[in-house]
This record gives structure tokens, C-alpha cells and sequence, in this order.
């Protein structure tokens, strides 16, 4: 299976291309050889259009008959909004298809594999499947519970802070990891934030270029906001791309203002006087969200890992001591009562990123 890795990379290579254009369809990408050469390649199109299989078919048109597809996941076998993928692939004539890893959908779950066995193509799996799952982690997880997954993303200095005591942030880590973090937004779908960090920081909270120009996409922001608190000149709404405040027990005077300054204005069930986070999730997993990017505060942070609602986190760690018993930690909340109850993270991973450090990991709440 080693002599497949250079195709297969160059799949990956074209789904990264797609991260962040494609939800809440997975980001897939094809390469076609035949005779050892490519013939035809492509990547999954924004939400409605060609799949990365049909793209590379396109492509590749007569010279697909006798050829080896290889993609990042298990071709689809249903009508969705495009038809099935493995009807273009027979219909093509390809002799082969190895893809990375099946697709956990309910909907296809295996049964691209048999459709395309069905019609007497060969069909292998697994080459390079670590990364094609890590790329749809996001939409694995929304397409088989119906909820997004959510990332929780902070940059603290050592001492575990994210502001001093008198609120200044800025900034406590480099630019490089700073730009990183508008890579994060660049592939979401959801950059969600706490009323509090409005308040302090009045963040843009837009994904941007290193010219700091932002992006022609952009994430939907969300403002955590109970009482309807946000101000009507926030940068949030003097930047492009759409805003909402998420609150329990907004005032119709402070909701119209909202509404006029450019934010839709969601009213959401209460759970001890805040937003409940939980019915909040679940209604954008409904409205086709499948990953939310969360930013943000202390106090938002915590309520997710409280409540087990955090999958992934990624922590941007600057060498500086802020200190301070009043400066404000990056994870709130109510916390652990003993240290064997601390939440371990799984598969960790360290970027050095200048002189600051990224930490990623899992959790186990899935």
C-alpha cells in the first residue's frame, strides 16, 4: 500500500485546498491515474455543487475508463443535492478505487464500498487514513449526532492567563500563532464568543489574510450574550459577514437596537440565568453547522467543559509570566473538585510556532 502514498497525498493535498468551503458536505479530494500518470483530479465544490470524484472524472473525461481513482473518503452512494458519486464512477468505467477512510455517515457508512464491489470494481481502504479522518473530524461527528463539533481555542501566557488584571490581552502571543488562529476561523463555520469578551476586547473576530485583509469567507460569529449586552458599535458589525447574539432574556428595546446595528437576534431557553449552551448547539446542528470555533471567555469556556461539550482544544502557549490572583484564567467555570478528575487530553500534539507553543488534543466526552 506504500506505492499508493504519493496519490493519496496528493488528494489530501487538494481537500485542504476545500477546508472550510465545502460544510456541511465533508472536504474530499480525487486523483485519477492511469498508466502511472494523473489523468484527472479535483476537490469537493462548495455546499450543492460537484463532488471531488465528479470533478476529477470531468476531468479526466475518456481516460478515466481503466483507471485508478484515489480519495480521501468513501465515495457517496445516495441522492443528496448532487447524484451519487459511485453511479459516475461505474458508469466511467474505473477498473479501481482506495480510498483513505470510510465515511461515517449513516447514509453511505460502507455502503459506497459495496455499491462500487457490487459492480465488479476493487475496491481498498485505509492508505493514508489518519489524515483524511482528522480533516473530517468535524463533519463525522455532526453527520452521526447531529451536533457540531466544537473546538475550544485560547492563548494564555504560561502562568495560564489570558489577561492581566486590569483586562489588557494584547497580545500576549506572536503573530504567527495569531495567524494561525485565522486559519482556525478560515475553516470553521462557527467563531463563538462570550458577551464578556465583547465587552473587554471588542474583537472582529473575521478571518484574515497575512495583510490583514480579511477573507472573501467568512464565519458566522456568535456572541454568548444573555441579557442582550452587546454594543450596537461593536466591531463585530462593522466588519463583513453575519453576526448573531444568542441570548435567554433579551429586552425587545435592546433586540431591535441588535437587530438594526446588523445581528440576528436568537432567544434561547435559560439554564440558571444564562444561555443555554447546550440547546444552542443543538439548534445550529439543525441549521446544517457542523463546527463551532469557540474563543472565548473565561466563563464560556468553563460552561462547555462543565457540561462535557468541548471535543477538541487548541492552546496557544506564550513564555511570559503575567501572574496576578484577580488576572483572569482561560478556563472558568466550576472546574474539578480533586486533581484525578482533570479532563486529560488525548493524542496530543505541540507546533512550535516562534518562541510560543501550540498545544492540540482531544478529549474523551464523544
Amino acid at each position: 500500500m506504500g506505492q499508493d502514498s504519493p496519490y493519496m497525498r496528493r488528494a489530501l493535498r487538494l481537500a485542504r485546498r476545500a477546508m472550510g468551503t465545502t460544510s456541511p458536505n465533508p472536504t474530499v479530494g480525487a486523483v485519477l491515474v492511469k498508466d502511472g500518470e494523473i489523468v484527472g483530479e479535483g476537490h469537493t465544490r462548495p455546499y450543492g455543487q460537484e463532488h471531488a470524484e465528479v470533478v476529477a472524472l470531468r476531468q479526466a473525461g475518456e481516460r478515466a475508463k481503466d483507471s485508478i481513482l484515489y480519495v480521501t473518503l468513501e465515495p457517496c452512494s445516495h441522492h443528496g443535492r448532487t447524484p451519487p458519486c459511485t453511479d459516475a464512477i461505474i458508469d466511467a468505467g474505473v477498473r479501481e478505487v482506495r480510498f483513505a477512510t470510510l465515511d461515517r455517515n449513516p447514509l453511505v457508512a460502507g455502503s459506497g464500498r459495496r455499491a462500487l464491489e457490487g459492480a465488479g470494481i476493487t475496491v481498498t481502504a485505509g492508505d493514508e487514513e489518519e489524515s483524511a479522518v482528522r480533516m473530517n473530524e468535524a463533519f463525522s461527528k455532526w453527520a452521526t449526532t447531529g451536533l457540531p463539533y466544537v473546538t475550544a481555542k485560547f492563548a494564555a501566557s504560561l502562568d495560564g492567563k489570558i489577561a492581566t488584571r486590569t483586562g489588557d490581552s494584547r497580545w500576549i502571543t506572536n503573530e504567527a500563532a495569531r495567524r494561525r488562529t485565522h486559519r482556525l476561523r478560515a475553516i470553521s463555520d462557527v467563531v463563538m464568543v462570550g458577551v464578556g469578551t465583547v465587552l473587554v476586547d471588542n474583537p472582529q473576530l473575521t478571518a484574515r489574510n497575512r495583510q490583514d485583509r480579511p477573507l472573501r469567507r467568512q464565519p458566522l460569529r456568535i456572541v454568548v450574550d444573555s441579557h442582550g449586552r452587546t454594543p450596537t458599535d461593536a466591531r463585530l458589525f462593522q466588519e463583513q459577514g453575519p453576526v448573531l447574539v444568542a441570548g435567554a432574556h433579551v429586552p425587545q428595546v435592546r433586540k431591535e437596537a441588535l437587530e438594526r446595528a446588523g445581528a440576528d437576534v436568537m432567544e434561547l431557553p435559560a439554564v440558571d440565568g444564562s444561555v443555554d449552551i447546550k440547546a444552542l448547539l443543538a439548534l445550529l446542528g439543525q441549521r446544517e453547522v457542523t463546527s463551532v470555533l469557540v474563543e472565548g471567555g473565561s466563563a464560556l469556556l468553563g460552561s462547555l467543559f462543565d457540561q462535557r461539550l468541548v471535543d477538541k482544544v487548541v492552546a496557544f502557549i506564550a513564555p511570559v509570566i503575567i501572574g496576578g490572583t484577580t488576572a483572569t484564567t482561560a478556563v472558568g467555570g466550576e472546574g474539578v473538585d480533586t486533581i484525578t478528575q482533570a479532563l486529560p487530553l488525548c493524542d496530543v500534539r505541540t507546533t512550535k510556532l516562534g518562541t510560543d507553543l501550540m498545544v492540540e488534543g482531544y478529549t474523551d466526552f464523544i
